[in-house]
């Protein structure tokens, strides 16, 4: 597997996160084919990296609410 440098990139957070620091994820959208997720607590620990196809997967079956709590 290739490596991507992380160390430059831009972090956005997850509308769903709170305000108090609590359930805080980041993801990057500067890649078209991977989205690196990280916890924005822990800025320099470790980011899991995700197709971007199966990352879109994720996210849409999350909104159409097929993954329960």
């Amino acid at each position: 597997m290739r490596s991507i440098d992380l160390s430059v990139v831009n972090w956005r957070k997850s509308s769903h996160s709170n305000s108090d620091g609590g359930a805080c994820v980041e993801v990057c959208d500067e890649f078209a084919t991977v989205v690196p997720v990280r916890d924005s607590k822990v800025p320099h620990g470790p980011v899991l990296v995700f197709p971007a196809g199966g990352w879109t997967s994720f996210v849409s079956a999350i909104r159409n609410g097929q993954l329960s709590d």
